[in-house]
């Protein structure tokens, strides 16, 4: 029986967006009855449920050709070209091309014939990420815009730029274009994402930077109620993007941060670019700019050589800089990055526990912001008729129904949970 293929996304923000793109390209092509895995490579975990998700796909679509792409694919091609569960593996850069849908599609049912089973070229070469713009991914009330792709960096712990490739930004005109689009649609938020987002613009004529892009965006599309900015890196954030923090009520007050960790020695041996007290200065200067503003950051647990003394810093960290959303992620050793190779690699019980720490730290954290919210009037962006997000992203719910998409203007009444109520 044949039908639109299914789809299943596993990982980022941006991964999600291009899954939107891949389904109007399968459809485009006129590709059939087939299932399609968009992988994620962050952690070992991660390749661990991608491979655990194939099979279940299996089991449930015996006859379906299965397609494995995204960053897992990109990294470890022959990982899943072994699995007698998939059809095909294609690359990052390949999953985004008109005529590798086009192929596929015309080849039928079985669409390998003769050919390689594998699709994966080096995503280094790759220059170019405007070509697959989705005018409206995500909910009826909040639109994705892929603004960059890929990083210049080479963190010891990370495979990502070898599943992205090297940093490159979509022209600030196109991305204008593109938002003013969303906006005559009626959406009233757009959120701006990238795997190194405060890299955008450096492989652009006259190098602008990401303040320059939200400064223009905010200038060039008035109608835009809220713009968003996903996950930065607070070392390369720029004078205009601090300008436009301290004098852009429509840029949102909620920046998630890159930090990794807490300790100049272990930030030094993930050859990340700032120290502990960079990234206190940020978030100090930030909130002086923006009293409402609230953080996100991303922290590991248990990098290798990590002493208790060392961790300690990361847990001081979170209250140092005062941070509400925390993303923990256990240390996952990954073949091929350079931390894989450091000989004093801390026991995963451990790991397991300090990321448990950081995961209690974070939920006083988060307690303590909803507890500040009550008696506030918040503008929420209604997700569903009964749920919405602040303007920091914390979420509200309403008894009484609201319009999905609407901007409401709501006093908190309480907490249930994690969530406020209104």
């Amino acid at each position: 029986m044949s039908g639109a293929p299914k789809f299943t996304t596993l990982g980022c923000r941006l991964n999600a967006y291009e899954t939107e793109a891949m389904k109007e390209l399968s459809r485009q092509a006129g590709l059939e009855n087939a299932v399609v895995v968009n992988t994620c490579a962050v952690t070992a975990e991660a390749v661990r449920k991608a491979r655990q998700e194939i099979r279940r796909l299996r089991r449930e679509n015996p006859d379906s050709p299965i397609i494995v792409t995204g960053c897992a694919a990109q990294t470890e091609p022959e990982t899943f070209a072994k699995m007698s569960e998939v059809t095909q593996v294609i690359g990052n850069s390949e999953k985004m091309m008109p005529e590798t849908w086009a192929r596929m599609a015309q080849k039928g049912p079985d669409f390998i014939g003769t050919t390689e089973k594998v699709l994966v070229d080096d995503i280094m070469s790759v220059t170019e990420t405007a070509s697959h713009l989705i005018d409206g991914f995500g909910t009826r009330s909040r639109a994705y815009v892929q603004v960059q792709n890929g990083c210049d960096h080479r963190c010891t712990f990370c495979i990502i730029p070898y599943g992205r490739g090297n940093s490159r930004s979509v022209p600030a005109g196109v991305v204008v274009d593109q938002i003013k689009r969303l906006v005559d649609k009626g959406y009233n938020e757009v959120v701006l994402t990238g795997v190194d987002l405060t890299s955008w613009g450096a492989d652009l004529p006259a190098t602008p930077k990401l303040g320059d892009l939200v400064m223009r965006i905010l200038k060039l599309v008035p109608d835009l109620p809220r713009l968003r900015i996903s996950s930065i890196d607070s070392i390369e954030v720029d004078e205009n993007l601090m300008q436009a923090i301290a004098t852009e009520p429509r840029l949102m007050p909620h920046l998630h941060l890159s930090l990794q960790h807490g300790d100049d020695l272990i930030l030094k041996r993930m050859k990340r670019r700032h120290l502990r007290d960079d990234a206190i200065r940020f978030a100090e200067e930030a909130r002086k700019l923006r009293p409402d503003m609230t953080f996100g950051a991303d922290i590991i647990a248990g990098f290798p050589t990590e002493t208790e003394e060392h961790f300690e810093n990361s847990l001081k960290l979170v209250t140092d800089c005062d941070l509400t959303w925390l993303h923990v992620f256990p240390y996952s050793k990954r073949e091929g990055t350079p931390a894989a190779k450091i000989p004093s690699q801390v026991n995963g019980i451990v790991i397991k526990d300090r990321a448990a720490r950081l995961r209690a730290v974070g939920d006083q954290q988060v307690a303590k912001h909803l507890a500040a919210q009550v008696g506030r009037r918040h503008h929420v962006l209604m997700e569903n008729p009964h749920m919405g997000r602040t303007e920091q992203f914390t979420e509200v719910t309403f008894a009484t129904p609201q319009i999905e998409g609407a901007l409401v203007t709501a006093t908190i009444t309480g907490i249930s949970g994690t969530q406020l109520t209104a």
